[in-house]
């Protein structure tokens, strides 16, 4: 089977454009001829950080889910906003939802979320060297902060207790299942 390319698209159609995402659905023709169609999520990326207030610990957040109705621990993260860089993103994230605020910052993977149907790239990075100062929630968050070992953590994992992929993701990065 021949590979897509941009070129093939014969045909585009917005069906949402919102705040968080855009929808659209593509047309596309191969070299035999045969249609096919996209459905296309649009998303400006996101960032998320693996904070270590010491080498052994992490922190993780506590919060209600909307799309899947559940209280999730997750590694902090959000949305970048267009045209910010993901490092800046990662930094007011990571004040805005636990109040750390930290020093040292390495990236540690750049990793498509969704790539059948969604173009978000998620940065993650390792902060480390933190400070506490003071949580900023947006006006439609509430967030729980949590600070735990990382062998904690990775047993929540184990136990199905965190199902986040990015958490889990980020938490294979830090080594918490060694």
């Amino acid at each position: 089977m021949a590979l897509f390319t941009r070129e093939h698209t014969f045909r585009s159609d917005r069906i949402h454009e919102g705040h968080i995402i855009n929808l659209r659905v593509d047309y596309l023709r191969n070299p035999e001829g045969r249609e096919v169609i996209r459905e296309l999520v649009e998303h400006n990326g996101g960032v998320t950080v693996c904070c270590k207030p010491d080498k052994n610990s992490v922190v993780l957040i506590k919060q209600y889910r909307y799309s899947v109705d559940e209280l999730l621990y997750e590694l902090p993260a959000g949305r970048i906003e267009k045209g910010e860089e993901p490092i800046l993103a990662a930094k007011r994230e990571l004040t805005e939802e636990t109040g750390y605020s930290a020093n040292k910052w390495r990236e540690l993977v750049r990793v498509y979320t969704a790539p059948g149907f969604c173009n978000e790239m998620l940065y993650m990075y390792e902060a480390t060297d933190v400070i506490l100062t003071e949580q900023s929630l947006d006006d439609d968050e509430e967030a729980e902060v949590i600070v735990m070992s990382l062998a904690d953590a990775w047993q929540l994992v184990l136990d199905g207790k965190i199902r986040d992929a990015k958490t889990v993701a980020g938490l294979g990065l830090l080594g918490a299942g060694k």
